[in-house]
């Protein structure tokens, strides 16, 4: 349905005792990687955290390949699969020099922030969407 590619430069504070990226930042990038494909619809995470509607992850999985390491520079491609619902459904492949490192999948729930219950998809998202396919 859509895609965007966001390249990312491994940090010394990223990596652990063995010199590889720690397991948990690889959730890190994800969120970059799912922010930035939003802003690149024009849509902002603040904007609908100030509008009343916050995303929470619900689920995480990720399938981890090859390591990367301190400086690397990595290219995190992030797809949107389907039309969001009250879920929106995140796919990832981080890659280094062509070579696929790990693949991921996010689901996240928008959720009202005054009742804490599932909601639609905000229209604006719906619309930015449309715009695009």
């Amino acid at each position: 349905m859509y895609k965007h590619t966001i390249n990312i430069r491994v940090r010394y504070a990223e990596t652990d005792k063995m010199g590889y990226v720690y397991y948990g930042n690889y959730a890190t990038y994800f969120e970059v990687g799912r922010v930035e494909m939003l802003r690149s619809l024009n849509v902002s995470y603040k904007e609908l955290e100030e509008q009343g509607v916050l995303l929470p992850v619900v689920n995480l999985n990720v399938d981890y390949k090859k390591p990367a390491f301190y400086d690397d520079e990595l290219s995190l491609e992030t797809e949107l699969v389907e039309t969001p619902s009250v879920k929106i459904v995140f796919n990832y492949k981080l890659m280094k020099n062509e070579e696929l490192l790990c693949t991921a999948q996010t689901t996240l729930v928008f959720l009202n922030k005054e009742s804490g219950r599932p909601m639609k998809c905000p229209q604006n998202i719906l619309d930015s969407l449309k715009n695009i396919t």
